[in-house]
């Protein structure tokens, strides 16, 4: 990791929000979804958001992956703002510089599982790094897989391919929306024990969006989330530490509801 001479922490800082609002909808029907949102994720760092339904944690992601166009604030992805970038400009910074994981694996069915790996490369026009596609693919545990196609692979193993093929060009930030989703506790606890070793052995930086207290427990942090802000935050988190901040959130929300009445 770079060192933060001065004030400059560009080099240590994976993706940057700063007073982040995004809102849908115009008139009396917009809903304000992100209400000024500060947030630094470091190099290296599995961070997890968390938060009721409606919060903001997805608009959030999408917002820092350059999905959603902001309303005002401003993000960056290492030392690029994504803020002003024509849509050529960010769709080429997604590609080179953000791994997307989905609760949908997203795999192209007629590919193998190593052509669906190594399809950003193909897109971009690149070759492989040999060495470095070896060792994610013996990460994810599918050396003897790779000639398969989805339809002949769990959901397991399909999503682990999607955790390759985000992994293999690089990225500064891998985002990670309900990975687990649509897996059992055993397939789900195998991609998430393989998120928390790409960070704390391959020093990759990775935001996931999640619901559920147990996945979160593998991050090294979880930042909650409510009303389009941002609450609080937990650091070495436990599942049963998350559910009870999660319990309390709710109580919370609970009372101001009937307060509100």
């Amino acid at each position: 990791m770079s060192s933060t001479t001065g004030s400059s922490t560009v080099d240590t800082i994976a993706v940057r929000a700063v007073d982040v609002r995004k809102s849908y909808g115009k008139g009396d029907t917009a809903v304000l979804a992100l209400a000024g949102v500060s947030l630094e994720v470091p190099r290296g760092e599995f961070c997890a958001v968390m938060g009721p339904s409606g919060s903001g944690k997805s608009t959030l992601m999408h917002c820092l992956a350059g999905l959603d166009r902001l309303d005002s604030g401003d993000i960056a992805v290492g030392d690029a703002s994504l803020v002003g970038l024509n849509d050529k400009a960010l769709t080429a910074l997604r590609r080179d510089r953000i791994g997307f994981i989905f609760q949908q694996y997203n795999l192209l069915p007629t590919l193998t599982a190593e052509e669906n790996i190594t399809l950003p490369l193909a897109i971009a026009g690149r070759k492989p790094d040999a060495a470095w596609l070896a060792e994610v693919i013996a990460a994810v545990g599918l050396a003897d897989r790779l000639k398969h196609r989805p339809s002949e692979m769990s959901g397991g193993q399909q999503q682990r391919v999607a955790c390759a093929r985000a992994l293999v060009t690089r990225p500064d930030v891998v985002f990670a929306d309900e990975p687990t989703g649509n897996l059992d506790s055993r397939s789900g606890a195998e991609v998430l024990g393989f998120l928390q070793r790409s960070a704390r052995e391959f020093g990759q930086t990775i935001v996931m969006v999640t619901h559920d207290p147990v996945a979160a427990s593998y991050a090294d942090r979880v930042v909650f989330l409510a009303d389009g802000l941002l609450v609080d935050e937990m650091r070495d988190p436990t599942a049963e530490g998350v559910l009870d901040r999660m319990k309390r959130f709710d109580a919370a929300h609970a009372a101001l509801d009937q307060a509100a009445v």
